[in-house]
């Protein structure tokens, strides 16, 4: 039902994510895997959260800020001329409207420096300084300056989104490759913890890092997660949630040079949330009971669930294939259910915010973020689609079926 990684004995990846004045083009999806460039008007189902640029969504319910409990807040990456900037948007009716409340603006994001891939979080417990229900947004900063010495920054907010501050770096680069992908959990011990996607280590193509910090200020331990054998591997776009039992389960992509499983969804577990094991171990390719599996950008979510130790988790990909590899009808369609921690077969169940675009690129179905409902009957996509030229976030909410 799912398998380790195969070894795959292929030549480098070329770099995978180039931001040019406010448009990110992922050439090595759409050299590899014929993707068409953009231009087709698609637009998924739902409603669009912005009326302009909206990438890489990421969405949060508050459950640590009071009053403000219970709000749902969204994060996309968009852009001002070439400046790049966090837009953040508000739901106070459960996700069924949305309006921007806030906006982070990065001075090292500014004048076509760059910006992509941010996160959002909102912190369950103190740390430091920091009280419960800070909201935490980080990026990726500075892939488009020459000589670029990329950086992952982090900006905080106690006002539930409104104005938003630096706080710190987790990693700078020290060589012209990148850093991407920043994502927060909270580990075993309370500390907060930063995975992120490493460009910068000669003997890997990439590679997935994770840091950690008593007071959000001061990062250590800086040390790989998922670092494959096979140089030309690219582990990336790590998210990480933990289950019902206190297990930390992560998602991530490894993407090569070609193949079958070129840029397949893996998975990994972890007892605390910081010791993920060997990192040359690549995880486990999560597949439904026909044995279809995702390929490319995936996120997962979790939510409680009566008569489950581990809880339910959801999952979404960019590319849904079928067993033989060929795309899957329902691809850009389906969201998959487990309720088995992620051992097993997988279910699937329609995606509240569908995509039928077949491009391969940065934009349709690209990293798409998820949240249940509290009580778990329902779930909240945020999906990006072309509209023309322009790749815009769009929100639906869907009922989530019995198994």
């Amino acid at each position: 039902m799912y398998a380790p990684s195969p070894v795959r004995p292929l030549p480098p990846a070329p770099p995978r994510r180039v931001l040019l004045f406010g448009a990110v083009v992922l050439g090595l999806f759409v050299t590899l895997l014929g993707g068409v460039q953009a231009g087709t008007a698609h637009a998924a189902t739902g409603t669009a959260l912005r009326g302009d640029t909206g990438l890489y969504p990421r969405v949060v319910r508050l459950a640590h800020s009071g009053v403000a409990n219970g709000r749902v807040l969204a994060s996309v990456v968009s852009f001002s001329g070439n400046n790049g900037l966090g837009a953040i948007h508000e739901s106070t009716d459960g996700g069924r409207t949305f309006q921007q409340v806030g906006t982070v603006t990065d001075p090292e994001a500014a004048g076509g420096q760059g910006l992509c891939c941010s996160t959002l979080f909102e912190l369950p417990r103190p740390i430091g300084s920091l009280p419960a229900g800070t909201l935490l947004w980080a990026a990726s900063v500075g892939q488009d300056e020459a000589g670029r010495r990329m950086a992952l920054r982090v900006f905080t907010s106690t006002d539930i989104g409104r104005t938003w501050t630096y706080l710190s770096t987790i990693a700078t680069a020290g060589n012209e490759k990148g850093l991407w992908e920043p994502e927060f959990s909270v580990d075993a011990a309370g500390e907060l913890v930063a995975h992120y996607s490493d460009e910068t280590d000669p003997a890997h193509s990439q590679k997935l890092m994770a840091a950690r910090t008593t007071d959000g200020v001061t990062w250590s331990g800086h040390h790989a997660t998922i670092a494959s054998g096979l140089a030309s591997d690219r582990p990336g776009m790590a998210v990480v949630r933990r289950l019902g039992d206190g297990t930390y389960f992560m998602t991530y992509e490894i993407c090569a040079a070609a193949g079958q499983y070129v840029c397949v969804v893996h998975y990994r577990t972890s007892a605390d949330g910081w010791n993920w094991g060997d990192p040359a171990h690549l995880g486990y390719r999560p597949e439904t009971a026909d044995g279809k599996y995702f390929k490319h950008a995936p996120t997962v979510a979790w939510a409680p669930l009566n008569g489950s130790a581990t809880g339910r988790l959801y999952l979404v990909g960019q590319v849904l294939h079928n067993a033989d590899d060929s795309v899957a009808a329902g691809s850009g369609g389906t969201v998959w259910v487990n309720d088995t921690g992620g051992a097993g077969a997988w279910r699937e169940i329609a995606a509240p915010a569908a995509v039928a675009s077949g491009t391969v690129d940065y934009c349709p179905n690209y990293s798409s973020a998820l949240l249940p409902s509290a009580d778990g009957q329902s779930l909240l996509e945020i999906a990006t689609d072309y509209d023309g030229a322009v790749c815009k976030p769009y929100y639906a909410t869907g009922a989530v079926p019995s198994a």
